[in-house]
């Protein structure tokens, strides 16, 4: 094995790269390098290894996770314990991971959800699998409409405490779980630092609601995970499904929703991004970038030049008052 030495450039262009998270003193990449796909079991390990170290080397210092990622469940994060293992160990405080608890992990009655005791057991199995002391942000990964809030708030308030996570962030709730969260959280003297949800050019849902607009308000990040809608907002399916692509598999992509109409629509976005001299997934993101109050996005990857590819958005051109046009369906 070929010991790393991470790029010396990797933070030569800083405002380029980073944006505050909400009103924190973090400093988050606006493309940040997410596990959720392609770093399971059945991935190539020198594969992710090639991944992780060049968003490293562009100064990517934001990696998301969750406990569920896999397949099977667990393997993304002991995939990313054996990196900081192997190859991050020097750069540990350099980096800002994440992971979050609340999908099915184990049987029984509290291998999912946001009870009190699937969290804190949840935190404990994720350190053990990244090989940490702590994690710097800790998600509820999902709202639960059974568990009192209260408890489930109060544990990842505790788990500050503890010292196992630095940060707490809430993910995919509603806008009234969210502002109830906010309250009880800031009351414990442990304010949530951001809110992951959709949103991307199909799917602008956690925009109409408010969360965006909220988050801003309030001085919490925003994050957008499938920021490329899993890949339909890149050149890979405009004219069709192609062979090896995650749409062609049995998956959480499925073929019936690569409808005529929304055929159309990406290739009308497509030559919108042709005239501005980019990528349709470049020009996808960057518009993701451009609304309000959204700090980061999230960007998975199958190879090393794919997540390089994404980083185009860094440099694409403003978006002005006339924005992108509107996809009329309900896609996701």
């Amino acid at each position: 094995m070929d010991r790393y030495y991470a790029s010396s450039n990797r933070y030569d262009n800083p405002d380029r790269v980073y944006r505050r998270c909400g009103r924190s003193g973090v400093l988050l990449p606006k493309v940040c390098l997410g596990f959720w796909q392609n770093f399971g079991a059945d991935a190539s390990f020198d594969n992710c290894r090639a991944i992780a170290r060049m968003a490293f080397d562009y100064g990517i210092t934001h990696f998301d996770l969750a406990n569920n990622y896999g397949p099977p469940p667990g393997a993304a994060e002991e995939v990313v314990g054996r990196l900081l293992k192997e190859d991050f160990a020097p750069y540990r405080d350099e980096l800002f991971i994440a992971t979050k608890a609340g999908y099915d992990m184990w049987q029984g009655p509290y291998g999912s959800w946001g009870s009190r005791k699937h969290l804190m057991a949840s935190i404990d199995q994720s350190l053990m699998r990244l090989g940490l002391g702590y994690v710097d942000l800790f998600y509820i990964h999902r709202y639960d409409p059974v568990t009192p809030l209260d408890e489930t708030l109060q544990a990842l308030v505790d788990i500050v405490r503890s010292g196992k996570a630095l940060y707490i962030g809430i993910s995919r709730w509603p806008l009234d779980a969210l502002k109830y969260a906010n309250a009880f959280l800031r009351a414990q003297g442990v304010p949530p630092l951001i809110f992951q949800g959709r949103l991307n050019l199909l799917d602008r849902a956690v925009q109409d609601e408010g969360v965006p607009a909220y988050c801003a308000a309030e001085g919490l990040g925003f994050i957008s995970f499938s920021a490329l809608a899993q890949g339909l907002l890149t050149s890979r399916y405009l004219e069709g499904v192609p062979e090896g692509s995650r749409m062609s598999r049995a998956g959480s992509l499925k073929k019936e929703l690569l409808t005529p109409e929304l055929l159309d629509y990406l290739n009308r976005l497509d030559a919108i991004a042709q005239e501005r001299g980019e990528p349709l997934a470049s020009m996808s993101l960057a518009w993701v970038l451009a609304q309000e109050g959204v700090t980061s996005v999230l960007v998975g990857a199958r190879t090393p030049d794919q997540f390089k590819e994404s980083l185009k958005c860094l440099d694409s051109p403003m978006f002005g008052s006339e924005g992108l046009p509107l996809y009329p369906n309900k896609v996701f």
